[in-house]
Formats: C-alpha cells, sequence, structure tokens
C-alpha cells in the first residue's frame, strides 16, 4: 500500500486531532471506519465521510488500526481490546503517551504477532488536515514497513524513525517541554519589552531575524499570542501535562533539569489560573507580569 493505492484502516479516538487524520484518509481515498465516545465527535467524523461504529469490538475485522486518544490511560485501556481480535495486524499509535506504555504495549502486541507502533504527532489540527504532521516514529525496524504506508499518508513522509518502542514518545515530550519553555521565555521577554514601552510586534519581529528566534517568537507569539487569537487547538491541560511527563522523565533517568522544572513550575501555575480547556497559548498572559498580554484579547 502507499498513498497513490490507500488500504483500510480503523481509527480509534475522533477528535479534533484523530477526526481531522480520519478525514484526510478519507479524502485521500482510504476506507476508513471509526470510533468515539464522544456523539458530537462522531457526527463530525461521519459527516467527513467516516464509517463511525457504536464500539472498539465493532471494528473488527480490520488489519490496521490508528489510535489519537487523550493519553496513556486510554491507550493502555484500548490496546489490549485490539490485541483480541484475529485481523488487526498493525496499530499505529500517534497519542501524546508515556514511553514505558509504548514499551509495554509493543511487547505485548510483538507476543501476538502485531505491530505496535508509536508515532505521536506534531502540527496540531490544521496539520493534520493537511497532512504535513510531524511524527516521530518509535518502532522496531522490521515492523516499519508495515507501518510506512499510513505513516507516510498522515504526515505527507515528515515522520523519522527514532528507535525502539518508546523512543517516539521520549521525542515527542522532549519537542513539547522545548515549545512549553520557549513560550514562557519569550513571555518574559515580551513582557521585559512592555516594561520599556517597546510595540510588541515590533519587537517580536525584530527578534526575527536575530539568533533570539525560535519557534514561539515565529510561531506561537505572530499567530496567536499577539494577535489574541488563541484557536490553536491543543488545550492548556495537555500542554501541561506534556511538560509534567517530560520532567517526570528527567527525574527518573537522572538528567540535569533546571530549566525544564522552571517550565514546569510556569505551565502548573498558568494551568491553575486558565480553564482546562483553553488554548495553550494563553499560557503567555499568566506567565507575563505586565498588561502588555494580559490586556489583549483572549
Amino acid at each position: 500500500m502507499s498513498e497513490t493505492s490507500p488500504g483500510s484502516v480503523a481509527v480509534v479516538g475522533l477528535g479534533a486531532m484523530g477526526g481531522a487524520m480520519a478525514t484526510l484518509l478519507v479524502r485521500r481515498g482510504w476506507s476508513v471506519r471509526g470510533y468515539d465516545p464522544s456523539a458530537e465527535s462522531v457526527a463530525r467524523a461521519r459527516d467527513a465521510g467516516v464509517a463511525t461504529v457504536a464500539s472498539v469490538a465493532d471494528l473488527a475485522g480490520t488489519d490496521q488500526v490508528l489510535l489519537s486518544l487523550p493519553g496513556a490511560e486510554q491507550v493502555r485501556a484500548v490496546v489490549p481490546e485490539l490485541l483480541g481480535m484475529d485481523a488487526v495486524r498493525l496499530i499505529v499509535d500517534t497519542t501524546t503517551s508515556d514511553p514505558q506504555t509504548s514499551v509495554a504495549l509493543a511487547a505485548d502486541a510483538r507476543a501476538r504477532g502485531v505491530v505496535f507502533v508509536d508515532a505521536p504527532v506534531s502540527g496540531g489540527p490544521a496539520g493534520a488536515a493537511a497532512g504535513t504532521l510531524a511524527a516521530f516514529v518509535g518502532a522496531e525496524e522490521a515492523g516499519l514497513a508495515v507501518a510506512t504506508p499510513l505513516l507516510d499518508a498522515i504526515s505527507g513522509g515528515r515522520w523519522r524513525h527514532m528507535g525502539g518502542p518508546g523512543a517516539g514518545n521520549v521525542t515527542k515530550l522532549l519537542n513539547n517541554a522545548l515549545c512549553a519553555g520557549a513560550i514562557a521565555l519569550c513571555a518574559e521577554a515580551v513582557d521585559l519589552a512592555a516594561a520599556h514601552g517597546l510595540d510588541l510586534d515590533t519587537v517580536v519581529a525584530a527578534l526575527n531575524s536575530g539568533s533570539g528566534r525560535n519557534a514561539a517568537t515565529e510561531v506561537n507569539f505572530p499567530r496567536w499570542v499577539l494577535p489574541g487569537t488563541y484557536d490553536s487547538g491543543f488545550p492548556i491541560r495537555l500542554m501541561t501535562r506534556d511538560v509534567n511527563l517530560a520532567a517526570d522523565l528527567a527525574a527518573r533517568t537522572g538528567t540535569a533539569r533546571t530549566v525544564m522544572d522552571a517550565t514546569r513550575r510556569s505551565w502548573q501555575r498558568a494551568a491553575e489560573q486558565l480553564p482546562p480547556d483553553a488554548d495553550f497559548n494563553r499560557a503567555a498572559q499568566v506567565i507575563a507580569t505586565t498588561a502588555a498580554l494580559a490586556g489583549r484579547p483572549a
């Protein structure tokens, strides 16, 4: 199979990310069945051409499954049920999960002759809809060939094999920790600029011509923070979860984490002051201490 010769796939989790990936696969000619406990998510997916079902058990007969779930707990609940289905041969988990869960489930899958790939993605709902997600892949080398057509379809080939099971989730947690840290530091830098009476849009544009530019200055602040749009589709509760997971991973491995712990505290403070489903970029408003960001549209 390839993007030009699509196959069939079941998608478990039809929320913002999973629903967008399922819709993309339908547009690209794949036969897609899907399940989600949310009636609203199911309705949107059905309208997009996904053949929705009432339970995971109703996906029996599908040989490959794409997961897009809220977290590791849901992955641990769903995968054993999938492994009990005789037809399943491939599970690609795009959930941002913890590496230990991926390692354990990959071993369970291997024992049943099933390939389990942890492939958490970055790029948000817009990237999922466009098929331009970056995917960080953890899998045994032998399983990559089986997973490649589906990985190519959701990412346009923008995936990278990071190592064995769990390696994809390690990389994704590092990615999100770096993003969160950049947003926090940028919020403090913009706060300082405001205290000196500088125009914030001009400051960010200037920083993007210098060595201090990063994803926060190039994307998050111009697109969401400074205009006050806050519609990235990624809630603060999930970013805070990912920062916590990254910090916990660092603590378990004994690596240096001074900056990561400071980032964790900043995001935890923001999460305590914002609704759980608030756009994650709004953390900048809480991290900043002047009214420069807090006074912008929300």
